[in-house]
């Protein structure tokens, strides 16, 4: 196997290591939920498929395009995973779904030009990513339903 595509890999489960550290929880099982909210089980299942994607996404582009694209590609490539990470450690950790709203919109963008960047140098990566921009979509829109139904579910500020 490749040292890069093991990097890879480690790098996403790194990431998705956030999600195991930060678990719902209590706190999201008392708060209000829309009634289309996928099922909890859909959680891990949709994203083990997206970081598959992502990873190979990102490998097929470290792979074969120039060099000069690289420095560019790979650090929107590490802000989205950075964002990624932080997005549970807000609205979990820190039960801020405001703060994590504001998060996810700064996501949803790095991914979007994350698909614009990789676009010209490997299609195919740029539309591995098309999964994950919807589901965060869909997050984003879950994430304002819940602070729309749970007005008082935030922390007193300090």
């Amino acid at each position: 196997m490749d040292v890069s595509l093991i990097v890879f890999i480690g790098l996403t489960v790194l990431v998705a290591s956030s999600g195991a550290m930060f678990k719902p929880g209590d706190w999201y099982e008392t708060l209000n939920k829309p009634s289309w909210r996928p099922p909890n089980w859909a959680f891990p299942v949709v994203w083990t498929v997206l970081y598959v994607l992502i990873t190979w996404a990102a490998w097929r582009v470290w792979t074969t395009a120039p060099r000069e694209a690289l420095p560019l590609a790979m650090g929107l490539y590490g802000l989205q995973l950075a964002l990624n990470a932080g997005w549970s450690a807000i609205f979990f950790g820190m039960k801020r779904m405001k703060l994590a709203l504001l998060e996810l919109g700064a996501l949803w963008l790095s991914i979007v030009a994350l698909i614009a960047v990789f676009w010209p140098l490997d299609r195919t990566a740029a539309l591995m990513l098309v999964p994950y921009l919807v589901w965060v979509t869909t997050a984003g829109v879950l994430n304002r339903a819940m602070i729309r139904l749970n007005p008082e579910a935030e922390p007193a500020r300090a």
